[in-house]
């Protein structure tokens, strides 16, 4: 995994555009044309990463939602946010 600090913010892409679909989104890449499905977890983490003002804040927001051993979510969510990096849905603040 790259180096991610829980000070920074995560940040979509403005080529990416998001669909909600009930509980699940689809993310579109304009610059690839790739679709990316997310489910009802990771649309929730989606969301709060983008209103977060950090990811340590969206860690603690999502520690209060969900039954979850601390490490388990923190695991989690990095990966998470690693995959999206990997596509290029996000950019981090420096």
């Amino acid at each position: 995994m790259s180096q991610i600090e829980f000070a920074q913010r995560v940040i979509p892409i403005e080529d990416v555009l998001i669909q909600h679909l009930e509980d699940e989104a689809v993310l579109l890449n304009l610059d690839n044309e790739a679709y990316y499905g997310l489910d009802d977890v990771g649309t929730r983490f989606f969301a709060v990463l983008q209103e977060a003002n950090s990811i340590e804040s969206a860690y603690q927001q999502l520690l209060e939602e969900y039954e979850v051993e601390p490490d388990t979510l923190k695991k989690d969510l990095l990966i998470f946010i690693e995959k999206l990096l990997a596509q290029g849905l996000i950019r981090l603040s420096e």
